[in-house]
């Protein structure tokens, strides 16, 4: 007999919409916050003990740690949509067994990438071209980030399937938990001070490592602590063995999810490489600004995030009646949000961009107006987040990757490489509204006239005599649903 678990999966599918969006948005947000702020503190600390080539070589090492969590980032999402849809229709098994199935898989992708990434890490840093200079701390480095990359995978597989169950606040304070740790760890094992040992560059790796690896392990006991509703013990262990067809399903969705990201970094590489040939001035200025917009698109991933497992727990729910509520209320969230960061940013840009380009009054010049032609961009481009939010949550991620690849690769460098000998730099400057507002076109019209309606990411067995279950706890299949209109 099963053993009940003492505590429910938090409920998206009831409740006033705009309230129960914006509370669930708000962890996700603070999580992102932490995670950037992470990086910056920690950057801070290495260049200040440790000089440029140290920081040099970070910066390199987190490259090649944020493409390998790119290539598992979708894997992660196609559970956690899979997993909110099997808890909106109720369905505990089902979401325990996609739990299995997917941190089996993520897991073993993750000690894969790390034996990999440890043997072959001066291949990887020479592939990299970085400076002869730096080449020691970055070996040194990101020898012991590939440690860590299972630990770190599987706490963010843990954190993304609780908030596919609807639980946001738990994911925030175990990451809180991880860059706490990280940031105060790091000088203390850079210099050695007190109790400490003094590991120079590898201190800063290891304090990554530690940090993560406390937090993995004290949120999943206390998970089990709790008898959490999608952990595995007993007999759901043999959950762990992958289900072939399952395991299909979350490769096939969470490939192109993964790939958006890819083809994200891809533009930026490009895009970056266009400026560098105007001189390091220019290339410095749009590197600050271009820090800057990351938080300003900080409220838009939040409320993607939440759109996404709200919608699909709907899905599950078989509440279609609240998807277009949903998604009003999470456009209506990143227009006033970001809206309100792009303001403030067009108001104090001098000051804020002084805090980066000390005594530089040519380049705080130019940042300002890059940042006054680009930043606006990203409301429209926030608005274009929160539709592919939704049309993913039903196992729609084509369509998305297909907008992306035409809006930002094509078009966005595109319109930059093709005007740049006309227009100089402001070819690069104003390729990103050519590409926001192509994007949020395509995504508008994908949203009102595209099939996602009828798509589910599994199918739902029917009954004998052939009637639809009209109970919503009908028990997945491992194929796409085509579900009638009306």
């Amino acid at each position: 007999m099963e053993d009940k678990p003492r505590r429910r999966a938090p409920d998206l599918t009831s409740g006033p919409i705009a309230r129960t969006l914006l509370v669930f948005a708000l962890p996700v947000l603070g999580s992102n916050v932490l995670q950037s702020l992470n990086g910056s503190v920690n950057a801070v600390w290495v260049g200040r003990f440790l000089g440029e080539s140290a920081l040099t070589a970070t910066s390199n090492a987190n490259l090649v740690l944020f493409l390998l969590l790119g290539t598992v980032f979708g894997i992660g999402m196609a559970a956690t949509i899979l997993v909110a849809q099997a808890v909106g229709a109720h369905n505990m098994h089902e979401a325990r067994r996609i739990v299995g199935t997917s941190a089996t898989f993520f897991f073993a992708v993750s000690a894969v990438f790390a034996i990999c990434g440890w043997i072959w890490v001066d291949a990887i840093l020479n592939l990299l071209g970085t400076p002869p200079d730096a080449l020691p701390f970055a070996h040194t480095y990101l020898r012991i980030i590939f440690v860590a990359v299972p630990v770190m995978n599987l706490l963010t597989f843990v954190m993304t399937v609780l908030r596919g169950a609807g639980d946001s606040r738990t994911p925030f304070f175990f990451m809180a938990l991880a860059v706490v740790l990280d940031i105060i760890l790091n000088p203390l094992l850079i210099r050695g001070i007190g109790p400490f040992p003094e590991l120079g560059i590898a201190g800063s790796a290891a304090s990554t490592l530690i940090g993560q690896t406390v937090s993995v392990v004290a949120i999943l006991v206390l998970l089990y602590a709790r008898r959490h509703p999608l952990r595995l013990a007993g007999a759901d262990l043999t959950l762990l063995r992958p289900a072939p067809k399952l395991l299909r399903i979350v490769v096939f969705k969470g490939v192109p999810m993964g790939l958006q990201m890819i083809v994200i970094s891809v533009a930026a590489l490009v895009l970056m490489g266009f400026v560098n040939a105007y001189g390091s001035r220019t290339a410095a200025a749009y590197g600050i600004a271009a820090q800057l917009w990351t938080y300003i698109q900080m409220p838009a991933l939040a409320i993607g995030a939440a759109v996404s497992s709200m919608a699909a727990q709907n899905v599950g729910a078989r509440r279609w009646d609240r998807i277009g509520r949903i998604t009003a209320a999470g456009v209506g969230f990143n227009l006033l949000l970001t809206g309100v960061l792009v303001t403030l940013l067009y108001l104090f840009d001098r000051p804020v961009l002084g805090l980066f380009l000390i005594n530089d009054t040519g380049a705080i010049d130019i940042a300002v107006h890059v940042n006054n032609v680009v930043s606006w961009s990203f409301v429209l481009f926030g608005v274009t987040i929160v539709l592919f939010a939704t049309v993913r949550a039903t196992g729609a991620v084509m369509p998305p990757l297909i907008i992306l690849v035409i809006s930002v690769l094509l078009i966005r460098t595109g319109f930059a490489y093709a005007l740049r000998g006309t227009y100089g730099q402001e070819a690069l400057w104003w390729s990103f509204p050519a590409g926001s507002i192509a994007s949020l076109v395509l995504a508008i019209a994908y949203y009102c006239f595209g099939n996602w309606r009828s798509l589910r990411m599994m199918e739902e067995d029917r009954p004998a005599t052939g009637l639809p279950p009209d109970t919503g706890l009908g028990v997945p299949r491992q194929r796409v649903f085509i579900e009638p209109k009306g």
